[in-house]
């Protein structure tokens, strides 16, 4: 069966298990994934990309929200209501 990997570097859990800083440090940046069986089982990420990651999805989110809000009817309010 094919397994896509979306990382350009691979690494065997043994090998993860042996050093796993090398691992990260030889992504250079980038993910890694882990292989178990040649079958991708996790990627591993530098905690910079997984924050960046986060705040991206995070903002997607809020967009998602912003733009649902925007199609709502306008109430017109005074201050003097308030």
């Amino acid at each position: 069966m094919l397994h896509p990997i979306y990382a350009d570097l691979s690494a065997s859990v043994t090998d993860l298990k042996k050093n796993p800083m090398k691992i990260l440090a030889a992504g250079e940046g980038s993910p890694v994934a882990i292989l178990n069986r040649n079958e991708p089982v996790f990627y591993c990420v530098p905690a910079k990309n997984y924050e960046a990651l986060l705040n991206k999805l995070e903002d997607f989110e809020l967009n998602a929200i912003a733009d649902a809000r925007a199609n709502q009817a306008v109430i017109k309010v005074s201050l003097d209501d308030l």
